[in-house]
């Protein structure tokens, strides 16, 4: 990469949090696609998030010559973030982010770092919370003025009928949910698109790893 488009990387860590989760007594549920996260599950995205799915991308980064470094939201206090509550249900502890500290991300960026952020965030008080990795990358985002958000899916965008939906207004994307067309963990994709469009983000992209300049494009 050249110095100014270093990208800053957001993960999850789905699955293996489910599979922890269980070992670990829990029962994984959804409400409106974000992970019901109570002390167990907690524990679980922490151990998962933070520990290996973290250790596991820097080590790839690494081996191929690029510069990263694994954090979390909690390290020096990265995105700080605030309960959420969701109409549908209690989510425990997930979390909204408040404010971002930009200023450690552009001095790692300025340094020819590349951030990779576990979404586990400081709620300030001295606990933390988990926030939805796609929720998290808009917040950092739109704080960072990118020029480009890329949610990296399991599908390859958002689809009407299997085939991919090349470009998304705000108001087709709101017909598509209602009409259940978009559901579970596309949804705070989604939003989360919008959102970061309207804060001024330039462009964001739903894809997968396999087509990362395809997909479905909000702009």
């Amino acid at each position: 990469f050249e110095r100014n488009e270093i990208p800053v990387i957001v993960h999850g860590g789905g699955v293996e949090v489910g599979q922890l989760q269980k070992k670990l007594g829990g029962k994984p549920q959804f409400i409106g696609g974000l992970r019901v996260t109570d002390a167990t599950a907690l524990r679980a995205a922490t151990m998962v998030l933070c520990g290996e799915v973290s250790t596991r991308l820097v080590a790839a980064l690494g081996a191929t010559g690029l510069d990263a470094q694994g954090m979390s939201g909690v390290d020096r206090e990265l995105v700080l973030a605030t309960p959420l509550t969701h109409p549908d249900g209690s989510l425990g502890f997930v979390g909204m982010p408040l404010c971002v500290r930009s200023d450690v991300l552009r001095a790692l960026l300025a340094d020819g770092v590349v951030p990779v952020i576990a979404p586990i965030c400081s709620n300030g008080l001295g606990g933390w919370l988990n926030v939805n990795a796609d929720v998290m990358a808009g917040a950092i985002a739109v704080t960072m003025s990118a020029d480009e958000v890329v949610f990296i899916s399991n599908v390859p965008g958002v689809l009407v009928e299997g085939a991919v939906v090349p470009r998304l207004t705000a108001a087709e994307t709101q017909v598509l949910i209602e009409q259940n067309i978009i559901t579970g963990g596309m949804i705070p994709k989604v939003t989360t698109a919008l959102i970061a469009l309207k804060q001024g983000v330039a462009r964001v992209r739903i894809t997968n790893i396999d087509d990362v300049l395809g997909g479905t494009v909000f702009e």
